[in-house]
């Protein structure tokens, strides 16, 4: 299929030849004219690695240059990927070019210069390959059955948190709720519309470890804390595998919304606290405002997460970041944002030595 560039210059030679006649050669031109600008993108090179310097790679892909193949490796990147309309390009090109996209908010023109292709195919590639990392890795934000949850890292976690000061000694991690604001949809807004924050938002469930990891994403819901608690089946999973190796049940740790339970616990509530239950509240709400920071880290990191006007329901494949767990190396993953199935928090890159 020829390009709509290939398809004018052909009109023009029809037209000089006689084949067509000065009405249809307007006509013909103006139906094939490109609904993009043209930017210069053959006046730039292709994308290489070894054209970047070790800060150029920090300040465009937050990720070490050395790191990079580490991360594809985990990652599993293939080493090609083709779009739908048969364009092809190498998988490091691709995550980079995701990379790049989340960085900061930027327009697909202005990452021309660095790659050398047309806004088109910037835009297939980033969503290409942000498809395809979610649709590998997506399974580890909401399957309790990972090797980074097993019995034995539990009561790990549960001990590294009450040497913290945490009153209690079987807590392995906290669970919250996250609201992520969106673009204002031109349909349905009252669905999306959060009356608390007074903004149109996605809500997600979260449980977040000590070593800085999400467990476990559920999302997005509309829904009150508790009725989200129930529709995500987490506690069903709780009741299963919140065990250490002894047997013992160990629980995660919420806010004052959620509901007591063997596996969970939240904050005493009473109207009149008595010493111990206020030193008991302030003890586990020291260590769990790590789940403030966890998000807070990520979205400094990315900023493009917290640009709202981009962040469209359908319309638009933004993406969002999650640090997940494969064997013993941490990799990113990253998920659209679509009205059916949609990852949107984030996790903390930072939070292991193979990236800064």
């Amino acid at each position: 299929m020829s390009s709509l560039k290939e398809t004018r210059d052909l009109l023009l030679v029809s037209c000089v030849k006689g084949i067509i006649n000065a009405n249809e050669f307007a006509i013909l031109y103006d139906v094939n004219m490109s609904k993009n600008p043209l930017f210069p993108y053959d006046n730039y090179e292709q994308f290489s690695l070894d054209n970047f310097s070790e800060e150029e790679c920090i300040a465009e892909f937050r990720v070490e240059k050395n790191d990079l193949p580490v991360l594809a490796d985990a990652l599993g990147i293939p080493p090609v990927f083709r779009c739908s309309q048969r364009s092809v390009f190498e998988g490091m090109e691709g995550l980079c070019m995701l990379l790049k996209r989340l960085a900061y908010p930027c327009r697909y023109s202005d990452m021309i210069p660095r790659f050398g292709r047309p806004v088109p195919e910037i835009s297939m590639m980033t969503n290409v390959v942000l498809d395809w990392i979610y649709n590998e890795h997506g399974h580890h934000l909401t399957d309790f059955n990972q090797p980074f949850l097993s019995r034995a890292s539990l009561r790990t976690y549960a001990d590294a948190i009450h040497q913290k000061g945490a009153a209690l000694n079987n807590c392995w991690g906290f669970v919250d709720g996250t609201v992520r604001p969106i673009c204002r949809p031109l349909q349905n807004q009252r669905i999306v519309y959060n009356g608390h924050k007074r903004v149109h938002a996605l809500k997600f469930q979260s449980i977040v470890t000590p070593n800085g990891l999400i467990a476990n994403l559920y999302g997005p819901s509309r829904n009150t804390i508790f009725v989200t608690l129930a529709d995500s089946g987490v506690y069903n999973e709780l009741a299963t595998n919140s065990f250490d190796p002894a047997g013992h049940p160990l629980c995660l740790y919420g806010d004052p919304a959620y509901p007591l339970r063997v596996h969970l616990q939240a904050p005493f509530k009473n109207a009149v606290l008595a010493q111990q239950m206020t030193d008991f509240n302030n003890s586990m709400s020291a260590v769990r405002s790590s789940v403030a920071w966890l998000f807070s880290d990520v979205i400094n990191d990315f900023k493009f997460l917290d640009f709202k006007k981009n962040l469209k329901i359908v319309v638009a494949a933004s993406a969002v970041v999650v640090v997940v767990v494969v064997g013993s190396v941490a990799v990113v993953v990253a998920g659209t944002w679509k009205s059916s199935a949609v990852v949107s928090s984030v996790a903390q890159l930072k939070a292991t030595a193979h990236f800064s």
